[in-house]
């Protein structure tokens, strides 16, 4: 049996794309596979495994990368906001 699922992510797709096509060599396997396309508003991953078990793998590697990104977001953003406040020369950046 196959079996398949899509997920779309509609905030900062190129930069979500850029990353993903180079991680997309790393997490296929003989068992599953993905693919990564570029729209105009979102990225769709559209995964295809041979098993419910390598399936569900492969969307936790996917949906980690996606939380390590968001992770990175909020700790940029709060670092950027506190260096302003302390100094406001760090705003030219």
């Amino acid at each position: 049996m196959i079996y398949s699922a899509k997920i779309r992510v509609y905030k900062n797709s190129d930069t979500i794309y850029r990353c993903f096509s180079s991680e997309s060599k790393t997490l296929k396997t003989d068992r599953s596979d993905y693919t990564v396309k570029k729209y105009k508003d979102y990225v769709e991953f559209n995964i295809k495994a041979k098993d419910s078990v390598a399936l569900r793998a492969t969307i936790n590697s996917i949906t980690k990368l996606l939380t390590v990104y968001e992770k990175i977001g909020r700790l940029k953003n709060e670092c950027f906001k506190g260096n302003r406040a302390k100094n406001p020369a760090a705003a030219a950046y």
